[in-house]
């Protein structure tokens, strides 16, 4: 009962950026029955990635605006979708991938059956290749930045969080998940971080807990400390920002076995080893989570190809002998104004890949 519509529903998420589909149908529909209901699975599959009124969806759904503004409020608390106040005016909607969104917002579900529909779920999932611009990228600790070195507003992490006024932090998924399975790192679990209409969506559905910008500065001097990378939403203005463990997190981790990540990576930075500044104390070893460097005689050797360009050997060399250096102008992409421009991308890429 109600197959087609979850049929219907998996279609529509896998048009979504990255997909969703599972090789196996039946993993795929009782993870979908566990979040939806048959009339919300049906309503999902009418909202788009651009932010709509209540009325403009019921509209193409043929339901009445407040039945219509009932459901989707409904679905934006279970993180299902994203809900905008908009001040005096009506809320607006709009849909959230499965990974990044759907997924990560179902933080607080820790229950055996969801744990395990979701294990049974990532185990049939099917290979989902990359296609037009990530939805996230990467970018080094401040800490690495060196004065000299040209770097572009929306390059750095400390302008970013200048530029915004609403910040909030919640779990990792990641890692929580991890360790629900007994596995993970002892990383800080509280370190995924909101900005703006995102912050206020994971504050009004207790998703994460509002935070003023010192305590945002506080948590990613902590995630320098504690060798974890940053990804933020691949655009300007800044949406979410994890701190990324190559354990526990699926991006990093992916990318760790990609033989060169540096080509899979969204960064405009490379590390460069100076060999003959190095003291060989092996610090940078421990920190690179891509294992870009390795021992050599008397001094650290690097294997360019899989730096990421995340800057942790760098905020520790003790020598100078690893710095930054922006990467050749051709391998530059400028990521678009907003996350949901990036979205738009994706999607009308992976439409015309078929």
């Amino acid at each position: 009962m109600h197959e087609e519509i979850y049929r219907r529903l998996s279609a529509h998420l896998n048009r979504l950026p990255g997909g969703f589909g599972a090789q196996d149908e039946v993993v795929e529909h009782r993870l979908l029955r566990m979040l939806f209901t048959p009339e919300e699975a049906d309503l999902a599959t009418h909202l788009t990635l651009e932010r709509e009124s209540a009325a403009a969806i019921g509209a193409r759904a043929g339901l009445a605006p407040e039945e219509t503004e009932e459901r989707l409020a409904e679905m934006a608390r279970k993180g299902l979708i994203l809900a905008v106040p908009q001040g005096a005016g009506p809320t607006l909607y709009h849909a959230i991938p499965w990974v990044v969104g759907i997924w990560e917002f179902q933080l607080n579900r820790q229950d055996r059956a969801w744990m395990r529909a979701t294990a049974d779920y990532w185990r049939s999932r099917r290979p989902q290749p990359e296609i037009g611009p990530r939805q996230m990228r990467t970018i080094p600790v401040a800490e690495s930045i060196d004065v000299t070195l040209e770097v572009l507003p929306y390059e750095r992490v400390d302008a970013m969080v200048a530029a915004e006024d609403r910040f909030a932090v919640m779990p990792c998924i990641c890692r929580r998940t991890a360790r629900y399975w007994r596995g993970g790192c002892d990383a800080p679990e509280e370190s995924c971080l909101a900005f703006g209409d995102w912050a206020t969506y994971a504050v009004q559905t207790g998703r994460g807990r509002a935070i003023a910008r010192d305590e945002v500065r506080a948590i990613l001097a902590r995630a320098d400390a504690a060798n974890l990378v940053l990804q933020p939403s691949n655009s300007k203005e800044i949406s979410f920002l994890c701190t990324c463990c190559s354990c526990c997190c699926g991006i990093l981790a992916g990318l760790k076995r990609h033989p060169a990540p540096a080509e899979a990576v969204a960064n405009p930075f490379v590390a460069r080893l100076a060999p003959e500044l190095c003291v060989d104390c092996g610090t940078c070893l421990a920190r690179c989570p891509m294992e870009a460097l390795r021992q050599g005689e008397g001094h650290v050797e690097q294997d360019a190809v899989r730096c990421i360009g995340c800057g942790l050997c760098v905020s520790t060399c003790p020598s100078g002998a690893l710095t930054l250096a922006r990467k050749a102008p051709a391998d530059h992409l400028v990521p678009p104004d907003t996350l949901e421009q990036t979205w738009q991308r994706i999607a009308r890429a992976q439409a015309e890949q078929g």
